[in-house]
């Protein structure tokens, strides 16, 4: 005979294979009415005592009624509406559908909510690492998605399950446990001081100082460098204001306010850098951006800069660096230098002087041996 308890509360008999079995009602089907009954089965009363409290913890924690009624796509299109786009930039919003159409939707849309199971969405994550690119120009070069897309696209699957466990559809994200690649370290390249000469001397060849020499005493990001305008130069007080930033879209580019507020900032400019600037200005009086493309006269894209940055490695005979480690020449210079990490973030935008340390830290340690250096001289003298 099955020991009787109240309902909800669950009941518990011994079977006939000698195991014994709780059972409990985990809520009523939407559909027919019917109470839904779930069991839970183990060796002893005592465990099974166990098991069932927590089963029925865990049911009363969950909306029943609603439980069953998206699939894992389903489920993705009604948050991205309702939840996310209302809440990130146009931009991010881009990402996310292509995340969520061209990836996520042909392995688990037609899962149930409640089955998704951790190993699905980590044989997914496995299976792009390995082959998940869709382009086959670049396909056949590099088959597997990066690192840090398959991140991107973890946290923004991490979240959509987080509010399905907020709105008690599901009882924990299955994304929690999944393993992600490591991220990948790019290595830093620079260049030295004795290298800048021949850059800048290749940029002045083809008229395009004022915009190089602007970004190696500032490390602009490229997407902070194409939308600038002369009425962003304050001539008087040598600083140059960065209110925004340009991305990739759709259909084209889109300038933007920058993603984070550190990113909107005040640089101070050198005096070569304000005449540079003028001179540049004074070639195309009539145009508001500071850097017009000779072809459009508006915007440059910023892959025509990158462009404009090999050609200048090349004519320059210098190895290929990325147009981007020319942000990390100037922090590196700035911080070996003397100039003290807190002004470097600032003029970076970085999030804080933290993180400029966690990511120069071949530039700080030099610059810790200079101190040291400095500091055994003064104390010998001293003795």
């Amino acid at each position: 005979m099955a020991k009787r308890r109240a309902n909800g509360e669950g009941s518990l008999r011994k079977r006939k294979d000698g195991r014994w079995e709780g059972r409990y009602t985990a809520g009523t089907d939407p559909v027919t009415g019917k109470a839904i009954v779930k069991n839970v089965l183990g060796k002893t009363q005592a465990e099974v005592k166990e098991k069932l409290k927590k089963a029925i913890a865990e049911s009363e924690s969950l909306d029943v009624k609603r439980t069953g009624m998206y699939t894992v796509g389903e489920w993705m299109d009604l948050w991205y509406e309702v939840y996310a786009k209302p809440r990130i930039r146009e931009s991010t919003a881009v990402y996310y559908k292509m995340f969520i159409d061209t990836h996520i939707r042909p392995k688990l849309s037609d899962i149930k909510l409640n089955q998704l199971q951790t190993m699905d969405i980590q044989r997914l994550y496995n299976e792009l690492r390995e082959s998940g690119r869709i382009r086959k120009e670049i396909k056949d070069k590099q088959p597997g998605l990066s690192v840090s897309y398959i991140r991107g696209m973890h946290n923004m699957l991490k979240s959509c399950l987080n509010s399905a466990v907020e709105e008690r559809l599901i009882l924990r994200n299955p994304a929690m446990g999944c393993k992600l690649p490591k991220a990948e370290k790019k290595e830093m390249k620079v260049l030295t001081q004795e290298q800048l000469g021949s850059y800048l001397a290749a940029a002045n060849e083809r008229g395009l100082l004022p915009m190089f020499f602007l970004e190696l005493t500032t490390g602009l990001r490229k997407g902070e460098l194409v939308p600038l305008l002369w009425s962003d130069v304050d001539t008087e007080n040598m600083t140059i204001s960065i209110t925004k930033q340009a991305y990739r879209m759709k259909g084209g580019m889109k300038v933007q306010p920058p993603k984070t507020d550190n990113s909107m900032r005040k640089i101070a400019l050198s005096p070569e850098t304000i005449e540079l600037l003028k001179q540049e200005h004074d070639k195309h009086p009539g145009n508001p951006y500071l850097f017009p493309s000779p072809v459009s006269g508006g915007m440059y894209h910023p892959d025509s800069v990158v462009k404009l940055h090999q050609k200048i490695l090349k004519d320059a005979g210098l190895e290929h660096i990325r147009f981007h480690d020319l942000r990390h020449t100037f922090a590196t210079l700035a911080l070996q230098n003397g100039i003290d990490v807190k002004t470097v973030s600032s003029m970076l935008g970085h999030s804080s002087a933290g993180f400029t340390l966690a990511t120069y830290t071949h530039a700080t340690n030099k610059v810790q041996e200079q101190a040291a250096a400095t500091m055994g001289n003064l104390l010998k003298q001293a003795l």
